[in-house]
């Protein structure tokens, strides 16, 4: 029986977040042994009393193992933060969701991802922008992320699709679920050549309440977020609040003073935001001038232990060659090598002076307030 059946239970229970799982992970050992402990042991382990009265109810109302197959026979992949296939760089943020829905494929070229967002109510300027940009970035081989709403996301992912791109839109509910409800047959052109994911539960309905907090994946598994146009409280703006917390880029298209739809990009712009003035600029800020080289490196070369190790102690942070070495505890020439081969792959960035950052972690300009 495989395992993920207890991750997709644990999902469906209220108050278990993030960190209180990675609690019962730790106090457990594995899921399995946590959804068939008593309640004493589940309170010991740092779940709250209603958490753990949810679920002995839900563990006496469902079987997981029916769930599981329930959910795998529609199509649907379940990844865990204990598969290999977890986005990268989703991973990389605080609190990334344990569980993700799947349908369509996630491709290591999905590592070089950038969110384009925006309003709904898209202005022929903004449309404009969007078409061009999405398109622009599918050209250059960039993944175009979204959240496939109406106006700028649903623009965003019909462009990068008809220029030969890959898109992923990421659902504020279930990945069997289409919303709006027009947008299937772009859910499904999605699926060919890209996926919609969500940490949402099978069958869970598009409620308000569920969009703001799906926005932390659209910007996590993205190097920077693009917002289009944004009125004064558009949910773009929570998309770019979470890329900061990130560590990652934000980029603002600039707009009329005059326009509702740039009144929240133009205010990016003023807290620091980087005003997106062209297209190029995308790439030269993310540093993927030399995307297709980078991808084709990252191909016929695969990932060593000493990347591993050596990743561990990189940071939006510039560290000399030498602190790495000690850190790691390899060799000055080893060391050199694998950084040489790490920048070939895009994996992290020459600051000068033999100083390196981490590539994932492309530090932000923009500060909320």
């Amino acid at each position: 029986m495989d395992p993920k059946r207890y991750w997709v239970g644990f999902n469906l229970v209220k108050g278990i977040g993030a960190v209180r799982l990675k609690s019962v992970l730790d106090y457990f050992g594995s899921l399995e042994v946590a959804w068939n402990a008593p309640a004493g042991a589940l309170l010991a382990a740092g779940l709250p009393q209603k958490a753990v009265e949810y679920l002995i109810t839900l563990r006496k109302q469902m079987n997981p193992e029916e769930l599981y197959e329930r959910i795998t026979t529609q199509g649907i992949q379940v990844i865990t933060w204990e598969d290999a296939n977890y986005p990268r760089r989703l991973k990389e943020i605080n609190q990334a969701p344990p569980v993700l829905f799947m349908r369509g494929s996630f491709e290591m070229a999905d590592d070089w991802a950038v969110a384009v967002v925006g309003t709904r109510r898209v202005t022929p300027y903004g449309r404009q922008v969007a078409i061009e940009l999405a398109k622009y970035l599918a050209l250059n081989g960039v993944t175009v992320i979204s959240g496939l709403a109406r106006g700028v996301d649903a623009v965003a992912h019909s462009s990068a699709l008809q220029a030969g791109g890959r898109t992923i839109a990421v659902l504020g509910n279930g990945v069997d679920v289409v919303y709006p409800p027009e947008h299937r047959k772009l859910s499904e052109e999605i699926m060919k050549s890209g996926a919609l994911i969500s940490d949402y539960a099978v069958g869970t309905p598009p409620e308000s309440q569920n969009f703001p907090p799906r926005n932390r994946i659209i910007s996590g598994l993205s190097l920077a977020t693009i917002v289009v146009e944004a009125g004064e409280k558009s949910g773009a703006l929570i998309t770019a609040e979470f890329a900061v917390e990130q560590g990652r880029e934000v980029f603002a298209v600039p707009g009329s003073i005059l326009a509702a739809q740039s009144t929240g990009t133009n205010r990016l712009i003023e807290e620091g935001a980087r005003p997106l003035l062209k297209m190029a600029e995308i790439l030269e800020v993310l540093k993927l001038e030399k995307l297709p080289e980078m991808r084709e490196t990252r191909r016929v070369m695969p990932g060593s232990e000493n990347e591993k190790k050596i990743l561990k102690y990189l940071s939006h942070e510039p560290a000399h060659i030498d602190t790495i070495c000690q850190l790691s505890g390899l060799p000055v020439n080893e060391v050199s090598a694998t950084l040489t081969m790490m920048e070939l792959k895009g994996m992290v960035n020459s600051v000068g002076g033999m100083n390196y950052v981490a590539a994932r972690e492309a530090k932000s300009n923009y500060r909320v307030g």
